[in-house]
């Protein structure tokens, strides 16, 4: 769900990384940027920046682990909810 607000500090820092697998634009659309792009990256800069984070591109946000995560994703659970 798209914010209705262009965030700012850590919440866009947050939403963006979980975001960035999305690219710029749908991450800056769900931050609440609409489609200004270039307003979304340069505050998420100066976010990361406050933040002591080095970012030049969205995709910096995403981690070795996110990835690894992504593709070791087996879902363990009962088969039915009576196998609780």
């Amino acid at each position: 769900m798209a914010s209705p607000t262009p965030l700012k500090g850590t919440d866009l820092v947050d939403c963006a990384k979980a975001n960035a697998k999305q690219g710029t634009g749908t991450a800056a659309q769900l931050c609440g940027y609409g489609e200004d792009v270039n307003t979304f990256t340069r505050e998420l800069k100066q976010a990361c920046q406050r933040m002591g984070i080095e970012v030049n591109d969205i995709s910096d946000l995403i981690t070795e682990q996110d990835v690894l995560i992504q593709k070791n994703s087996d879902v363990i659970a009962p088969d039915t909810p009576s196998s609780l």
